[in-house]
């Protein structure tokens, strides 16, 4: 390994006392790729197995709650005893590179898939023709509001996931407060329209991301299990007159601090995005988060198109965030911490190679499709051709 990026190979340790070996993370990346309960299929494993070695941190594709917050084809399920198992068995290989692993846990609300959950997308309030941004992709939805009934079931979805994922033997989770998520709806004032306890000030859109936090520690401490990571990832900004701003943002990160959340995770498209509005704008969006929590023994983890080991560097050097979230870069690199260890990161790849497939990326089926379909029909069908003739696997 050059000396240059030894910094990343610093090791982190967590205000509950638990140390990551780096301060590499994967980021949480969809796969489509459980079966159709949410159990872990062997591609799936596999893929986990491929991108294991080497990094700190280990972030799951978000995992339902709930059958009514199932937000995708292919996801994994945390909600019922049965789930137990394939939650070991992801646990188990995410963590066998040395990484901690962390169960990421989503409800999708009004972005969920009726198609799977029962046929209702339930929301923080009544949506008509709603724009939901998640992650780049705008649905217009259209929902049920919850009920109070409604909210404490969601706080106990969550509370149960934790459980398994504890039981799974996770070394932690992160509360999916990010990508207009259910958490993400309640806290932004877009699409929580409620006038009761739930809604209408900053501090009451904040009560539900925070109540599932609450019951998040709760399990935690019930379990005697100090050392299991809690994480919070959230969008910093949303756009629209009532979108979030980078004001509400912090107050939120705030109120996860004096909670004692081991980090947060603030989910950018580019690590060094800079505020529209509110408070700082103009300035890094992770620079302004990393000044907040200075002090306060809270980690901040950043991701943002770091594809190759030079940018995470980079992005580290920063000093903006205590950890670099690596997403596409470790889909088309599974071994992207083993080419830093041999001095051979200028190998590394900035994008998939369109004239080979999912076997040769080590990626499931699922998600290569997923991938190519951001590639141009024309070259795609050439690449296509191409390795057919080539007979490329």
């Amino acid at each position: 390994m050059k000396d240059k990026f030894k910094p990343l190979f610093e090791t982190y340790t967590f205000n509950n006392g638990v140390t990551a070996k780096n301060r590499l993370a994967i980021a949480p990346l969809t796969h489509w790729s459980a079966d159709e309960n949410g159990d872990a299929t062997d591609e799936e494993l596999a893929y986990l197995k491929a991108r294991a070695h080497g990094f700190g941190l280990f972030i799951s594709a978000a995992t339902a709650v709930s059958r009514e917050g199932i937000g995708f084809t292919g996801q994994p399920a945390a909600y019922r005893e049965a789930d137990e198992g394939s939650l070991a068995k992801r646990a188990k290989t995410m963590k066998s590179g040395g990484a901690l692993a962390i169960a990421q846990l989503q409800h999708a609300g009004a972005a969920a898939l009726t198609t799977l959950n029962g046929g209702v997308a339930f929301a923080p309030s009544l949506l008509t023709n709603q724009e939901i941004d998640t992650l780049g992709a705008k649905l217009r939805v259209r929902t049920e509001a919850l009920t109070e009934e409604g909210i404490q079931r969601v706080i106990h979805d969550f509370a149960y996931a934790t459980e398994l994922a504890i039981r799974a033997g996770f070394d932690g989770i992160e509360l999916h407060g990010a990508n207009g998520y259910l958490l993400q709806q309640f806290f932004s004032a877009k699409t929580n329209k409620r006038t009761d306890d739930w809604g209408g000030s900053l501090e009451k859109r904040m009560r539900l991301p925070l109540a599932v936090t609450d019951a998040a520690m709760e399990v935690r401490k019930r379990m005697n299990r100090p050392d299991f990571i809690i994480g919070y990832r959230l969008t910093p900004e949303e756009p629209g007159e009532d979108g979030l701003t980078m004001d509400d943002t912090l107050a939120l990160v705030d109120a996860l601090a004096d909670k004692g959340v081991q980090y947060v995770h603030m989910s950018l498209h580019g690590f060094y995005n800079k505020a529209r509005r509110g408070a700082g704008a103009g300035q890094p969006r992770l620079q302004l988060a990393k000044d907040r929590l200075k002090g306060r023994g809270v980690a901040l983890i950043g991701v943002g198109g770091l594809r190759t080991p030079d940018m995470a560097l980079e992005a580290y050097n920063s000093l903006m965030a205590d950890f670099v979230a690596i997403g596409l870069g470790v889909l088309v690199n599974p071994n992207f911490v083993e080419l830093i260890e041999t001095g051979k990161e200028g190998k590394a790849r900035k994008i998939p190679n369109i004239f080979r497939n999912a076997a040769y990326h080590q990626l499931p089926e699922s998600m290569w499709n997923q991938m190519m379909t951001f590639v141009p029909k024309w070259p795609l069908r050439f690449a296509t051709i191409v390795g057919k003739l080539l007979g490329w696997k």
